[in-house]
């Protein structure tokens, strides 16, 4: 074994950098015999270092990150401080001093992920980052390596622990939106300002993440159509009940029938009971990928929290150290599909759609011919009246989001439709 260690910078000493800090002092030994030499905490760059910092030596802490990766010793830099600057700055200047990345900052991947592998690569380095999506899951490191002589065609996943934790208290609980988001949060599931969270955020940028890897093409934030689950009702939930159905925040990568495009989205939908993702609970992620020779897969587990991200943090750095050791570096950026990312519009979807109408004949053929002018058919319909008002429920076959975005707006504005009163996909079947 090398007796010379290799030298670690950690940017972030939160829940996350933390765990990193401890695991790598607790778990020394055994690190430095995978790895084939020892591996350092050399420093450690924090905003506020006044705060408690656990096991870390108060001589390795630093406010200046800067000049920490700028050392020149320093062989893999550690990014756990989340954002766009500096985290993008401080990487860049890593990778000019030699340095390899293990980053679990899904936002700036998401938005510039293809500047830091084309950085990565110039100056021989290293970009990882499966701690970016899904936490403790090994996911990424499968579809780009395991998954690298088939063909993925979709993945679809629970991606965001906080809103899965929230649905699954609307609906095993009966709790409305706020409650629920209230428990989540008293839980420390969800942040103070849990706006990345339940609007959708956090999950678009992990879709942009694995649209990526999956096929070969980059894909930025910006054409990750997303819809967040501040507009779930507890009707929705009952309804879905009712059809044997859950509803879940799902991020949907797929590739279009004829191979040559793809669609990324993240949006609130009803899946069957039946299907894998249906029974995961509480805070937990789980992914379904879908590929041409391996067939179905699912990949489930912890999706946040310290210890999860930073085993996936650590699996990340032993890696990058082994390919230090050995003068090598790892895959880079595959995109050489260059595939057309299409707009919503194009993704093919089912829809639930529930109408408060007019209670009085031919209403249900004046929806139906609504349907039928945009070219949407219809699979199951369920009407309850009562004095005058009625509550219509549509649920279509598969047909092009714009399509049935058109239906709806329509159907807004027949006489007999006192109002949408949801709208929700549906997927899983």
């Amino acid at each position: 074994m090398r007796t010379r260690p290799l030298k670690v910078a950690l940017l972030g000493c939160g829940v996350v950098g933390s765990e990193v800090a401890r695991i790598l002092t607790t778990n020394a030994d055994d690190l430095a015999a995978r790895v084939g030499a020892p591996i350092e905490l050399a420093g450690v760059a924090v905003r506020r270092p006044g705060r408690a910092r656990g096991q870390v030596p108060a001589e390795l802490v630093t406010t200046d990150a800067t000049a920490l990766v700028k050392r020149g010793d320093i062989d893999v830099v550690v990014e756990v401080i989340g954002g766009i600057e500096p985290a993008r700055s401080l990487l860049t200047t890593a990778f000019e001093h030699g340095a390899s990345v293990v980053s679990a900052n899904k936002a700036l991947l998401a938005e510039d992920g293809a500047a830091l592998h084309a950085a990565a690569q110039k100056h021989g380095a290293d970009l990882y980052y499966e701690a970016a999506v899904a936490g403790a899951i090994p996911l990424l490191r499968p579809l780009r390596e395991s998954l690298a002589g088939d063909e993925v065609n979709r993945v679809l996943g629970i991606v965001n622990g906080t809103t899965n934790f929230i649905l699954d208290r609307m609906d095993s609980a009966g709790s409305g939106y706020s409650e629920a988001l209230d428990e989540a949060t008293a839980l420390g599931y969800a942040e103070a300002d849990p706006t990345a969270d339940v609007e959708g955020f956090d999950a678009a940028a992990k879709a942009a993440i694995l649209a990526s890897i999956a096929f070969h093409t980059r894909v930025r934030l910006d054409d990750v159509h997303r819809e967040g689950i501040t507009e779930v009702t507890a009707a929705d939930i009952v309804s879905a009940r009712r059809m044997g159905r859950t509803v879940k925040l799902l991020a949907i990568c797929e590739r279009a029938a004829d191979g040559r495009s793809v669609t990324a989205r993240v949006h609130p939908a009803m899946i069957p009971l039946s299907h894998p993702l249906a029974s995961v609970r509480e805070a937990y992620n789980a992914v379904f990928v879908e590929s041409e020779a391996a067939g179905q897969l699912m990949f489930y587990g912890q999706g946040a929290g310290g210890s999860p991200t930073a085993s996936a943090v650590l699996g990340d750095l032993v890696a990058a150290c082994r390919n230090k050791l050995n003068g090598a570096v790892g895959p880079g950026e595959s995109a050489y599909a260059r595939l057309a990312v299409s707009p919503m519009g194009r993704a093919v979807t089912r829809y639930h759609i529930s109408l408060d109408v007019a209670d009085k004949p031919g209403v249900l053929a004046q929806v139906a011919t609504v349907f039928a002018e945009h070219g949407v058919s219809i699979d199951t319909v369920r009407q309850q009246g009562k004095d005058g008002e009625a509550s219509l429920v549509v649920v279509t076959h598969r047909a092009h989001d714009a399509a049935l975005s058109a239906t709806v707006e329509t159907l807004r504005r027949l006489d007999t439709v006192r109002g949408v009163a949801s709208i929700m996909r549906v997927e899983g079947e």
